[in-house]
């Protein structure tokens, strides 16, 4: 029987819910009633939709989901589409390390880690419950928040199922250390990390970066671009105008209770019935246990000044990990409109940047210093990121494509550059900074 064909301009017009097709080396699949059941989420589907989709595919997905292509093949190929020589050296890079073994997960490790996450929790609560020292309360607050951390890093492996081959229990382990421990939704996480991933840095497709009116990244945020996440217009009014002049003095101050933003975005989702939550029902109760266990705590405090110093405490400290997120892109490339899939490669290294540190810090950094090979290679288990970095430089260098990276130092000096960049940008755009409060005190006036 004869190959039927399908053009790419043919494809692009499937790009919407409910008629949303796309391509696998050059095989057109159907993917419209999937997207609804599509592990994660139909957001990604609907980003890249109307397009070839190789690359993504094989980035994200174990050679065992190929078996399940067949049943949503349309009978149709893709006639004009060519592939570049960076693609086609990423997929062999793929295949090889799959074939290496790197993608396999170990639960060993894992079990190492929670055990060291059950005496960071035990230690921060007896450090309360044990003694009436302020000074001792101060540091179980701080503690606590170190614990988040290193529970944000083990809900971000396991996100990217790079932990356990036992799905079931990653997804207990997920929604303990998550939505119990910490307060966060894993649902509400992997909606919004998967759309991260697959427009890293769009300023209109890319949730991490879209932080109006508190920061924005680019003055292209100025014209008041839609939000494809959020579904809602970035507006850049004269309050956003007035806190983004002074963005790169509050960028610290803020970070350190960016966590608030995260408490309040997993909520929204869960409470929300415009969106599709699997297993709402479980994630509602680990917040609810959160909300019944951290009060707790706190209460047992001997007053309320010590009260608020654990609670702030145990969030500034979390500020540390949204600085690192922040480090690995807010001074990269960015961009405005849906990713383009067969430009993969190009725009995951330009939207990121590494961290230059010893490998015995690479623990604090939970394997996101090499943000490149993370970005290229997600499934990858973190302790693999460091050994294929000069396999990614090379291949780089081979297509004469990024491979950004600074020290700790250099990133954040790099973040506040270009905050401060924009800051002024801002300032400067029509009228001068000193009638920007008169603005905001009277802007609904």
């Amino acid at each position: 029987m004869a190959k039927k064909y399908i053009s790419q301009q043919d494809l692009k017009t499937h790009n919407k819910s409910g008629d949303l097709w796309i391509s696998i080396l050059n095989k057109v699949y159907d993917v419209s009633e999937w997207s609804k059941h599509h592990p994660g989420g139909d957001l990604p589907l609907l980003t890249l939709a109307g397009q070839d989709v190789t690359d993504a595919f094989v980035a994200y997905h174990p050679t065992s989901a190929w078996l399940y292509l067949d049943k949503f093949f349309t009978g149709y190929h893709l006639k004009d589409n060519s592939v570049s020589q960076v693609s086609s050296d990423y997929r062999k890079l793929v295949a090889e390390f799959s074939k290496m073994g790197l993608f396999e997960t170990r639960g060993h490790r894992m079990m190492y880690t929670l055990c060291f996450l059950t005496t960071l929790f035990v230690t921060s609560v007896c450090g309360v419950f044990c003694s009436d020292s302020t000074w001792l309360h101060l540091f179980s607050g701080g503690l606590m928040g170190f614990f988040w951390i290193q529970c944000g890093w083990v809900g971000h492996d396991s996100g990217h199922h790079q932990v356990m081959k036992n799905r079931t229990f990653v997804h207990f382990m997920q929604l303990i250390v998550g939505n119990c421990l910490s307060g966060i939704s894993i649902a509400w996480w992997k909606r919004e990390h998967n759309a991260h991933h697959i427009a890293c840095n769009s300023l209109d497709f890319d949730p991490d970066i879209q932080s109006i009116p508190i920061f924005a990244v680019s003055n292209r945020l100025f014209d008041s671009l839609k939000s494809q996440f959020y579904d809602r217009m970035m507006n850049f009014n004269s309050i956003a105008r007035f806190l983004i002049s002074y963005q790169h003095w509050t960028f610290y101050p803020v970070a350190c209770f960016a966590r608030v933003n995260l408490l309040a975005q997993s909520h929204l989702l869960l409470l929300s019935n415009k969106k599709k939550v699997v297993n709402r029902k479980q994630e509602l109760i680990g917040m609810l246990v959160f909300w019944i266990w951290y009060p707790l705590l706190i209460s047992c405090l001997p007053n309320w000044k010590e009260r608020v110093m654990f609670v702030v405490a145990s969030f500034s400290v979390t500020g540390i990990q949204q600085v690192q997120f922040a480090l690995n892109h807010f001074s990269s490339s960015f961009y405005v409109g849906p990713p383009c899939a067969n430009d993969w490669f190009r725009k995951q290294t330009e939207g990121t940047l590494n961290i230059k540190n010893s490998s015995w810090m690479d623990w604090f950094y939970g394997g996101l210093n090499f943000q490149v090979e993370h970005h290229l290679f997600p499934r990858l288990p973190r302790r693999h990121l460091r050994t294929i970095s000069p396999v990614v430089m090379e291949l780089c260098k081979k297509h004469k494509l990024p491979y950004n990276s600074a020290s700790f130092w250099k990133a954040n000096a790099m973040v506040i550059g270009n905050l401060r960049s924009v800051a002024l940008q801002a300032r400067d755009l029509s009228k001068p900074i000193t009638i920007l409060v008169w603005e905001v005190v009277n802007v609904y006036g």
